[in-house]
């Protein structure tokens, strides 16, 4: 199903990018970043939002423990412009 009329974006392509992505995406700008397209006219930011929430489940708040999400930031720290380039390339 269409859920980005602007952008033609799916909610399989929605899911997929949630999914895939190695930081979690929880807002829909997230994921229009991730998918290389820019926000039109918002009407869609509550359904992204709401495949978000169904796709992540119970990390849709916060990662639980074991979640592939909550790895150490520690061990990969990236700089302010590489990680905008990071969430640009998903």
């Amino acid at each position: 199903m269409i859920v980005c009329s602007c952008n033609v974006i799916s909610d399989h392509d929605i899911k997929a990018a949630v999914a895939g992505s190695d930081d979690p995406l929880r807002h829909a700008k997230h994921v229009y970043g991730c998918l290389g397209r820019n926000v039109e006219c918002g009407r869609c930011a509550r359904n992204i939002k709401a495949i978000i929430n169904e796709t992540l489940g119970d990390c849709a708040d916060a990662c639980q423990a074991g979640c592939r999400h909550s790895r150490n930031r520690a061990d990969t720290p990236l700089e302010d412009e590489e990680a905008e380039f990071a969430l640009a390339a998903c």
